[in-house]
Parts: C-alpha cells; sequence; structure tokens
C-alpha cells in the first residue's frame, strides 16, 4: 500500500474510533438525566419508576395545599382528574402555585407514591398550561381547568 494511502487510512480511523468514543460517553452521560414526564394516572398505576428523576404534572387539588409551621415544606396533590398524586417539596414556591392552578413537580417517586419534589413549576399567566399536562388533562377528558368535554 502506498504510503499516503495508509497515512489516510490511519487518520479516518482515528477519527472513526474517537467519534465513536464521543459519542458513547456523551450518550452515557445524558441516560443519567433523562426527566420523563408521567401524568398522575400512570403514576397511579404503577407505571412511573421508583426512585428516578421523573415529573409529574397535572392540576393542584382544591384543599390539598398544606405547609408546615416550622419549615419550607409544603404537602399538596397534583391530579389530572382521573388520579391524584401527594407531592412533598421543600422550598419556595413559584409566585403563581395556587390551588387549582396547572403545575409540574420534578423529583423522585418513593416507594409509598409520594413524589419528593426537587422542583415545582406553575403556569405563568391564565392562558398558558405546561403542553405535557395539557395532554394528560385531555387524554382523561378534562379541559384546561378542570371542565369534562
Amino acid at each position: 500500500m502506498h504510503p499516503v494511502r495508509k497515512q489516510r487510512l490511519y487518520l479516518v480511523l482515528f477519527i472513526v474510533i474517537f467519534s465513536s468514543a464521543a459519542i458513547g460517553l456523551i450518550a452515557y452521560a445524558m441516560r443519567g438525566n433523562i426527566n420523563l414526564f408521567y401524568p398522575p394516572t400512570d403514576v397511579a398505576q404503577g407505571k412511573a419508576p421508583v426512585g428516578q428523576p421523573i415529573r409529574v404534572g397535572g392540576m393542584v387539588v382544591e384543599g390539598s395545599v398544606q405547609r408546615a409551621d416550622d419549615s419550607l415544606e409544603t404537602r399538596f396533590e397534583v391530579t389530572d382528574f382521573e388520579a391524584s398524586v401527594p407531592v412533598v417539596y421543600v422550598g419556595i414556591l413559584p409566585d403563581l402555585f395556587d390551588e387549582g392552578q396547572g403545575a409540574v413537580a420534578s423529583g423522585k417517586l418513593d416507594e409509598n407514591g409520594v413524589l419528593q419534589a426537587s422542583e415545582v413549576l406553575a403556569k405563568h399567566d391564565e392562558n398558558y398550561m405546561p403542553p405535557e399536562v395539557m395532554d394528560a388533562l385531555e387524554q382523561s377528558g378534562f379541559d384546561h381547568k378542570g371542565v369534562k368535554q
């Protein structure tokens, strides 16, 4: 084989091996950061993984918000009007968080079916709702205000 061709072959092999290794490392690193959305019905049916980062969204159940007197812990339930998921969050809730409003909680589901939230997101105006929450409500036959369609 001609020395120039041999050199080009080595260069191409190096680029292919290096690129494959880089793609593999990136995919491995991103695997741990995947945060899947589950509607409350799927969580109640046991389809959500326990101990893995997930997002659960829906409407905050009226009368379910309980704030601790001595800490920033807040307990509430999120529903898609078919099932509810209890959520525990320690921290300052968004200003627009309220009962009867759309919310998405990110965290890990424990063995008791309670989402230990590390982040809570609330809708930012009366017309907006996260797409995942809107889809979950539509699948259960309700609109964004909780009215049966």
